[in-house]
């Protein structure tokens, strides 16, 4: 696979994984209809992963842990440093949209600037 349809790929499944993480927010976290459908434990599964997602929001796990795989991904050399990053995107985006930008952006650009990073040479 040429390299510039690697990149095409790349981008195309941040954009969805971007969409999804939009999704979950406005369409589970933010949406009036499961608080009231909420109220019951253990009625509905959702409600069992919208508790847990906020759990996870509110201690800022998804962030935390973006930033440390973005940190790692630079000490890494070659493919696995770029396979980290490439991870650290995909926990940092949700991160940016699930209500804790502030650290999320750190790891976004730490991670893209490692995804963008030549390789060294020797």
């Amino acid at each position: 696979m040429s390299r510039s349809l690697q990149a095409a790929v790349l981008l195309l499944f941040l954009a969805g994984w971007l969409a999804a993480s939009y999704g979950v927010r406005y369409g589970l976290m933010e949406d009036a209809r499961w608080v009231g459908l909420c109220t019951l434990p253990g009625e509905y599964w959702q409600c069992q992963v919208r508790s847990l997602l906020g759990l996870g929001i509110h201690f800022q796990l998804i962030a935390w842990g973006a930033l440390g795989l973005a940190l790692l991904a630079q000490l890494v050399a070659k493919r696995p440093g770029w396979w980290l990053a490439l991870l650290a995107l995909v926990f940092g985006l949700p991160a940016l949209v699930l209500y804790t930008a502030s650290i999320g952006v750190f790891a976004v650009v730490l991670a893209g600037l490692r995804l963008v990073r030549q390789p060294s040479k020797g």
